[in-house]
Order: structure tokens, then sequence, then C-alpha cells
């Protein structure tokens, strides 16, 4: 693991939650957290062909990019977290899937909680997945 990676389920929350509050420290823009391209292995993960995954987070909402699968996970995702709800969902014409905002009051561990899950269940990540802090 290094300052800006992380390899298991306790190393990236604890990876998100510093990013969040750096983020939130530096006033920055956004924050972006990407899946390592390794976890693509053996048809387990996400599918490659459409890009790494990335988790955003800023002003209080997370966004991301889902497959029809993923984001009927991420529905039932929410129902763990109900302090988190769909604000929005973008479906441009000239793209695969769905740009999903969720609205994200709350502290930064809860946060962390809930992008870990995201990358585990909506993903569909392995355990042992790599994330990277790419944007903060």
């Amino acid at each position: 693991m290094t300052r800006f990676s992380a390899e298991t389920p306790r190393e990236r929350v604890r990876l998100i939650v510093d990013a969040i509050t750096a983020h939130r420290e530096r006033a920055s823009p956004y924050l972006t957290i990407e899946i390592d391209e390794t976890s693509f292995v053996d048809g387990i993960g996400p599918d490659p062909d459409l890009g790494v995954p990335w988790i955003q987070f800023a002003d209080g909402t997370i966004s991301l990019d889902c497959t029809d699968d993923e984001l009927e996970r991420l529905k039932g995702l929410l129902s763990q977290f109900p302090a988190f709800k769909i604000e929005e969902l973008i479906r441009p014409e000239d793209a695969d899937g769905t740009n999903a905002r969720v609205s994200a009051k709350a502290d930064a561990n809860r946060i962390a909680q809930f992008c870990e899950s995201v990358v585990q269940e909506v993903f569909d990540c392995p355990e042992d997945t790599t994330i990277w802090i790419v944007a903060v």
C-alpha cells in the first residue's frame, strides 16, 4: 500500500476517510477514486471494455458511472445506507450506462464505508482489489 492506494477493505476505508478529510480541508473541487486495472482478472470484477470504474465525491454528492446491472446493485445497496439517496440519474444518448449521483450528507467514515461497498457490491470487485486516490 502507498499513501494513495489500498488493497484491503479496512485499508480502503481508511484511505478514503483520509482523502475526504484532505478534500474538505483543501476545499478542492472533487475527490476521485479509481479501481486498479489489475482487478479485471479471470472474469471477476468490472468489465474492462467499459473502462476503469471510478467514484467521485464533491459537495456532499457521490457520482459514479454504472451499467444497468451495477445500477440495480446500487439501488439495493442504498437500503443499507438510509441516509444516502439517489439525487439524479443521467443517461447520455452517446454513452453506455448511467451516471448516478447519490446524496451523501454524512461524516467521512460513513461516506468511506459506502464507497467501499460500491467497490465490492456495485462494481463486484474481489476483496483484495486495489483502489487509487487519483485526485484530491
